[in-house]
């Protein structure tokens, strides 16, 4: 399989090279030149399938070319050694659960895919460490950060906007040391983005490192997500429910719902996307315009959405050939304030007992508003609550537990490097490493 650019001004990447590379030469994002369709008898059994066989299945439709059967087989089985169960909220609403891997985050399932599988092309090189840049404005970093540690080969620079990244979340990549190095960016997540895309493009950078990226921007990230999507098709369809079924997805920099729209061209019968944004409602606005108009983000409580400028718009835009048409056919929005997200989320746990955190609240209240008659709707759940401790607890005036998993990392020490928001610095930084 081969891979091109978004912006159509690069030679075709192989794999290997579109996975160590992370962004292409010029700036676009890497997208396969076809996407493979599974066979009709797949889904017709797919209920009686475990999700690590599941994802097996899809892996091998992508990756099957570029990488030995049993090698992708451990990979995937490697990486999901945790479940994405669905669990009911509401009448024919259901949740999504990607928060039981090691971080609580669903990045946990892409960055560990991508982990495993840039390790194994590494070592087919020998040719010495890989660093992989990653800016986060939450869960992303953790995730990146937990999913590569101690992996032979790779150091990982993890770039975050100081005070705008929740104490838990901070404390899951900034207490591991290792092969990991926290970088506290005095700006916003879009500085954080803006400077590891200009690092790939600094030719005096990557003649001294080997770079590549571990954000959504990479394929090897952003394509695994799609295992949980056909992993919920196969639970609902279990149920009876898969139909008319729904998929809501909190969306940031919309790695998560391009996984999703992915897997619905190779044929996963998901009957319509909705992208549940915060204030940050760049996305909702193109789907009412037909303009799409990056701004500076917003900080709000579903902070992991804090995005202006989403990376991932070029990989939607060019999915459906440009055609504003046919992305609001089949792809819906809702944008909600911090207002919204706390009622939300105080009228869900008071009715139904369902402790949702701030992201996942977006995405239930856009099936509670959006939901029509015959559909089943199912949200992401993209995170655990007590990563949001605070903000939930004052929201719902509980006081949530914490997993041992994370009480752990905030047991650690933190240990990070401030800095600037200006890439020289950024690169002054990388040079001495």
């Amino acid at each position: 399989m081969k891979y091109y650019s978004t912006n159509k001004n690069a030679p075709m990447a192989t794999l290997h090279e579109a996975v160590v590379k992370g962004l292409a030469p010029d700036r676009g994002l890497y997208m396969p030149e076809r996407i493979p369709t599974l066979p009709a008898s797949f889904f017709q059994h797919i209920e009686q399938l475990s999700f690590q066989e599941i994802a097996c299945t899809v892996a091998e439709a992508f990756f099957g070319e570029d990488v030995e059967k049993e090698d992708l087989r451990r990979i995937v089985c490697d990486t999901l050694s945790f479940d994405c169960p669905i669990a009911q909220v509401d009448e024919n609403i259901y949740a999504l659960e990607l928060f039981h891997g090691p971080t609580l985050a669903f990045k946990d399932v892409g960055a560990r895919f991508m982990a495993r599988l840039l390790q194994y092309f590494i070592r087919q090189e020998d040719a010495g460490r890989v660093n992989v840049l990653v800016a986060t404005s939450g869960d992303t970093g953790s995730a990146v950060a937990n999913g590569f540690l101690g992996v032979e080969g790779i150091h990982v620079y993890v770039l975050y906007p100081k005070g705008k990244v929740s104490r838990i979340q901070e404390s899951q990549f900034t207490t591991l040391g290792r092969n990991i190095t926290a970088l506290e960016v005095d700006g916003v997540f879009d500085d954080c983005q803006r400077l590891v895309k200009q690092a790939f493009l600094d030719p005096e950078l990557n003649a001294h490192l080997r770079l590549t990226s571990a954000n959504s921007i990479n394929v090897a990230r952003f394509l695994p997500q799609a295992f949980y999507y056909f992993n919920a098709y196969a639970r609902m369809k279990g149920l009876g429910k898969a139909d008319k079924m729904v998929m809501c997805v909190p969306s940031g920099n919309f790695g998560n719902i391009t996984a999703g729209l992915f897997g619905h061209e190779m044929g996963l019968p998901i009957h319509r996307f909705i992208a549940a944004n915060n204030a940050n409602d760049i996305f909702y606005n193109y789907l009412q315009t037909g303009r799409y108009e990056p701004k500076a983000s917003i900080q709000t409580l579903a902070n992991a959405m804090d995005v202006g400028d989403p990376s991932n718009f070029a990989r939607v835009y060019d999915l459906y050939g440009g055609s504003h048409e046919r992305i609001t056919a089949y792809i819906g929005g809702a944008t909600y304030s911090d207002d919204d997200i706390r009622e939300t989320m105080l009228e869900c746990h008071r009715r139904t007992g369902y402790v949702l955190d701030p992201h996942g609240a977006c995405g239930y209240r856009a099936l509670r508003e959006q939901l029509r008659d015959g559909e089943a709707g199912v949200f992401c759940e993209t995170a655990h609550p007590a990563k949001f401790k605070e903000k939930v607890d004052e929201i719902l005036g509980a006081d949530i537990a914490i997993p041992e998993r994370l009480a752990a990392f905030m047991r650690g020490k933190k240990q990070s490097v401030e800095l600037s928001r200006e890439f020289e610095d950024f690169k002054a930084f990388l040079l001495k490493e």
